[in-house]
């Protein structure tokens, strides 16, 4: 094994020599002891040979390394097999590299990149003299067939700086990543399939034999290393699963995301446009409007009594971002405003509410017995996201948040984040989306001491944990001011979206000097929680579009049938099409709007006082009822929001309305 370094870094930072031992502890209680540098190879073998032909990468402590990986440390020590969750993103991140070695072959000219595994699959970056077309991504994923087909084992080599840059002469990409060893211990590896070799770090599974059940999606212009500065790359998307029918789970859900696509829903349902003139912004039709407005005033209500809503100025000078820490961590992110009388950029359109929250907040006396105080509001925000980032409604400049800022005393923690939670989970649930919790922890850019830090995440976990709730840890992922509880939900095509979130925050307080006067009538700090439900209401829309297909729950949609004026009175939205069409044209454009229940009323239906109703997802059938309890009906979703429209009965007539 080429340049293997003779001195490594134990947990601990002791420093330990080759000859050293370690151990480890299997799942079973039992130990294995072995010298420093032992492959983790043969460890697994030693366990057993069916278990090593089995394992894709053990993993130590819970840090996940491939087989072909020296172990280094001891620790708890577990054989991940294709069982556990974790062995995905090895098989995906082998696949990024067996991409590599096949572009490599058809296209020796192709300069590489990185090539990691993604939550849905895993890509690599190729610096081309030009776009890959669809028949290339079809050559490609031909070529790596036959790689999987010649069984290349992984073999693993740590070298050092010097080889390291030899062996990637010609890769100038490689080359500038090799840059970021200099004055560092850190390992360099390179991984070899056949006859390609790439600099990484790892894992792969034992050989490309492994990867079966794969699919090339599409390729995009990426930016070198995010740097909209630098040279524009071609990337190739592709996805990766254990088993065949996963994968083509995977593909039809990724068909039916391309039919549910917010952007084209939103055009041909009339909801929103987006315009040149104003990048990353919305125009909302009166349609989209009534939806969007339905929403915002879904949310009022639910908040009625609990939580003050409250509106604050959308442009600030400079003096309370640098007080609040985002003119140094977040200036990047936000439209700057001249200021006319001093000519300098020293002001800004407001991307997020929580300074003007804590300046109310700060404005006011406040008591012990008076907490918590929630301040909600619906106000504009404004964050410079860049172009190339702009995708419909789920990547905006401008957009509004069912923002909240909660100001409470420490042993509130626990049951206000208790409340919010079920406040949150319930929202969902309204929608019929389901959601998973994720705790993130202190960021390496972030303000504020440990101690605060300390104080802040073992609160907040603890709260979380009182809750019972199952949560998946997310190390390092935190707000740069605290640490937070974030709800990804799942929509109707199995895709996870992150939403909500509950923010513990130690450091406002202090910056802005939040105090309230406790029982023994002296100041005392409050702890600040952020709350969003929706995110945002662009993006939130978005996902709902797709989730329904467009197909929303009467409450929600934006027609409702055809007997207005009563129907108008009692709060539901209602439109009359009297338009000099043919019965038929009308009924297929109601049915390509979605529209959850048409009422055709002809000279019987009018004399009988009775509705000729058309309900949608039944095709062609109609059920004659009358208006009284098919209005019943509509106020009985409507009030309990269901999801779709009751389905038509079965003794349903089947005779035709006359227009």
């Amino acid at each position: 094994m080429g340049g293997l370094l003779p001195v490594v870094l134990m947990s601990g930072s002791a420093l330990a020599s080759a000859s050293d031992q370690i151990v480890l502890t299997l799942p079973d209680g039992n130990t294995r002891e072995v010298p420093v540098g032992t492959l983790a190879r043969d460890v697994v073998g030693s366990i057993g040979a069916r278990l090593l032909s089995a394992a894709v990468a053990v993993a130590v402590d819970g840090e996940v390394q491939d087989l072909m990986t020296p172990l280094r440390r001891g620790g708890q020590f577990v054989v991940i097999t294709d069982k556990d969750p974790r062995a995905l993103a090895v098989l995906r991140h082998s696949g990024a590299h067996i991409l590599a070695t096949a572009v490599r072959r058809l296209r020796p000219d192709a300069h590489i990149g990185f090539g990691p595994a993604i939550d849905d699959g895993f890509y690599y970056d190729f610096e081309v003299d030009r776009p890959f077309t669809p028949e290339d991504l079809e050559a490609f994923e031909a070529e790596m067939r036959k790689v999987v087909q010649e069984k290349f084992p992984f073999v693993r080599e740590e070298v050092s700086l010097a080889e390291a840059r030899e062996r990637f002469a010609g890769d100038p990409l490689k080359l500038e990543r090799l840059a970021d060893f200099e004055g560092s211990d850190e390992i360099i590896s390179v991984y070899t399939d056949g006859p390609f070799v790439d600099l990484c770090r790892g894992p792969h599974v034992q050989d490309t034999g492994w990867l079966k059940h794969f699919k090339l999606l599409s390729s995009a212009g990426a930016y070198w290393r995010g740097d909209v500065k630098r040279q524009m790359l071609q990337r190739i998307y592709a996805t990766a699963f254990w088993k065949k029918d996963e994968l083509e789970a995977h593909l039809h859900n990724l068909e039916e995301a391309k039919k549910r696509d917010h952007r084209v829903l939103g055009k041909s349902l009339g909801l929103f446009q987006m315009f040149p003139i104003a990048p990353g912004a919305a125009f909302w039709t009166p349609k989209g409007t009534t939806l969007y407005n339905t929403l915002e005033a879904f949310v009022r209500e639910r908040q009625q009594g609990a939580f003050q809503e409250i509106k604050t100025p959308l442009i600030y000078n400079k003096k309370l971002w640098e007080q609040s820490g985002h003119w140094g961590k977040y200036k990047e992110n936000m439209f700057l405003v001249l200021d006319s009388e001093t000519n300098e950029h020293d002001m800004s359109l407001k991307p997020m509410n929580c300074p003007s929250h804590h300046v109310l907040y700060a404005s006011e006396k406040h008591s012990y017995r008076a907490l918590p105080v929630r301040y909600v509001t619906f106000d504009v925000l404004h964050r410079n996201e860049l172009s190339g980032a702009l995708s419909g409604l789920t990547r905006v400049r401008q957009f509004a948040q069912d923002d909240c800022h909660v100001y409470l005393r420490e042993d509130q923690i626990a049951d206000e984040v208790k409340f919010l939670m079920d406040f949150i989970l319930s929202y969902y649930d309204t929608f019929g989306l389901q959601a998973t919790l994720k705790f993130a922890t202190r960021p390496e850019q972030r303000i504020g001491s440990d101690e605060l830090w300390d104080r802040a995440e073992g609160a907040l976990r603890a709260a979380l944990e009182s809750t019972g709730r199952p949560y998946e840890l997310k190390e390092g992922d935190g707000a740069f001011y605290g640490p937070k509880i974030d709800f990804d939900v799942t929509d109707s095509i199995g895709r996870a979206w992150q939403l909500g979130t509950i923010q513990l925050d130690y450091n406002a307080p202090e910056r802005f000097d939040l105090t309230y006067t406790g029982e023994d009538n002296a100041p005392h700090r409050p702890v600040v929680i952020h709350r969003a439900v929706s995110g945002s209401f662009e993006r939130f829309i978005a996902i709902l579009i797709e989730h329904f297909a467009g197909a929303f729950p009467v409450w929600l949609a934006t027609h409702a049938g055809e007997f207005v004026q009563r129907l108008q009175a009692l709060g539901v939205r209602a439109t009359l099409d009297a338009r000099n069409e043919t019965l038929n044209y009308r009924v297929r454009e109601g049915e390509v709007e979605k529209v959850p229940y048409m009422c055709v009323i002809g000279r019987r239906e009018a004399e009988e006082r009775t509705v000729a109703l058309r309900t949608r997802g039944a095709g062609k059938k109609q059920e004659i009822m009358s208006q009284d309890d098919f209005v019943q009906r509509l106020l009985d979703e409507i009030h309990s929001r269901a999801l779709t429209p009751m389905p038509p009965r079965e003794s349903a007539s089947a005779a035709e309305a006359e227009a």
